[in-house]
């Protein structure tokens, strides 16, 4: 049996869809989640580093083969590595809004309860 690959990409998106198209998310699931989000984020963080370590020198090999480091840092923004580096990036944001999502849902949700008693 093969087990298909699970990344933190994958976890992150289907975190994501899951807040998204859940519809009545419950404040339990909502706290699971955010443990699970606010735990990717340092591997966010660990991809970010290491994507900005590739892209650093893919741009200095550009840098120095040409003679204008403005077309160098063109050459160098179209190179995969640096569509990893922003994909890093993003992938953080999208993290740390996913959180932010999470922890208002569940701020409102234990205010709700408050009122209700």
């Amino acid at each position: 049996m093969r087990w298909a690959k699970v990344t933190v990409r994958s976890r992150i998106k289907s975190a994501q869809a899951e807040i998204r198209d859940g519809g009545e998310l419950l404040p339990a699931r909502a706290a699971q989640l955010l443990m699970e989000l606010t735990a990717l984020l340092g591997n966010t963080f660990e991809e970010i580093r290491e994507a900005d370590s590739a892209y650093a020198h893919v741009l200095l090999r550009e840098l120095e083969s040409s003679e204008h480091a403005n077309r160098a840092r063109i050459r160098a923004e179209t190179s995969p590595a640096y569509a990893r580096k922003r994909e890093a990036r993003d992938t953080r944001e999208l993290v740390v809004e996913l959180i932010r999502s999470l922890k208002y849902l569940l701020r409102s949700a234990e205010e709700e309860m408050r009122l209700t008693k």
